[in-house]
């Protein structure tokens, strides 16, 4: 198939650009050229924040696609160019949002996309009221013969990111100097909170398989890896690879809370039933938190 990933060089896209070229799909991206595409890619280089720009750049292609992904998908003239440049150019389309969606203080557990209650939009939770109105833009506006899917990952991680799943130390750039030395971690409630990683390979294969299946065209799905752990165990993990002690000293939720109230989505359960990717015929991703992790920290410390 012809794929388009809006953003082809980032920690999700760029493995998806690679999952894609594997796969022996004809692949197109959007960058801003600042980063090495894949051997293979073919690279349409503008900033799509710059919408007038964008648009000229796809309108002078004159090319449709079988399967379009936006990956950087952050804001609502976002998806609106989108519906705008691909419901007559695409015939699947994929957004890819976030489980940040959800109200953190009234989920279900496991969280469904059914009866959802979600965030705010008057709220500070400005990244996942961003997303969910780009879902509802989607959902409420003239789509044309595109079909479209909206994926919401939980926490992505794999060696194209930093490890890290919870605050203190999310996404941090000396996790493993830190925990080589020796150094305490700071996990707020101790990092008891519940949660369900996805490998980022994983994640791309259930993109792929998006495409060819009618059964998914106007839905949305939680998309996450197989195992439900504490966030804490995730840095357990991290420790018995690196052969190394590790120590954990709680922050005080409400002391936490206090000083970064945008930070509440982080601090909440997030677990989900995939069976229902399965039974929608998405790829289901099988890779044991214990495997991911040992190829994210081996592809940071080789």
């Amino acid at each position: 198939m012809k794929v388009l990933i809006i953003g082809g060089s980032g920690h999700v896209s760029g493995t998806l650009a690679n999952a894609a070229l594997t796969a022996g799909h004809e692949v197109h991206t959007i960058t801003r050229g600042q980063r090495a595409l894949p051997d293979g890619v073919h690279a349409i280089t503008v900033d799509r924040k710059d919408h007038n720009a964008t648009a000229f750049a796809i309108a002078n292609l004159d090319t449709k696609w079988d399967l379009v992904v936006d990956c950087i998908c952050y804001g609502l003239e976002d998806i609106q160019q989108d519906i705008e440049l691909f419901k007559e150019r695409a015939k699947q389309f994929v957004l890819i949002s976030t489980d940040f969606v959800y109200d953190p203080e009234k989920r279900q557990f496991p969280q469904s996309v059914d009866n959802a209650q979600y965030c705010d939009l008057d709220s500070n939770m400005t990244y996942g009221i961003n997303k969910r109105l780009c879902e509802l833009e989607l959902i409420n506006e003239d789509t044309g013969d595109m079909q479209w899917t909206v994926l919401r990952p939980g926490h992505i991680y794999g060696p194209t990111s930093q490890l890290g799943c919870l605050p203190l130390h999310s996404r941090d750039t000396e996790l493993i100097a830190k925990m080589k030395a020796g150094t305490p971690l700071e996990l707020v409630g101790g990092g008891h909170f519940l949660q369900q990683p996805i490998l980022a390979t994983d994640l791309a294969a259930c993109i792929l398989s998006v495409y060819g299946n009618s059964k998914i065209a106007g839905q949305i799905y939680n998309v996450t890896g197989p195992d439900i752990i504490a966030s804490k165990r995730y840095y357990e993990i991290i420790a018995d690879i690196l052969g190394v002690d590790l120590t954990i000293e709680e922050v005080h939720v409400a002391e936490y809370m206090a000083a970064h109230p945008d930070h509440l989505p982080f601090l909440c359960h997030r677990i989900y039933d995939i069976t229902v990717m399965k039974d929608s015929g998405l790829h289901v991703p099988a890779t044991s938190i214990e495997d991911g992790l040992r190829i994210h920290v081996e592809g940071l410390d080789s």
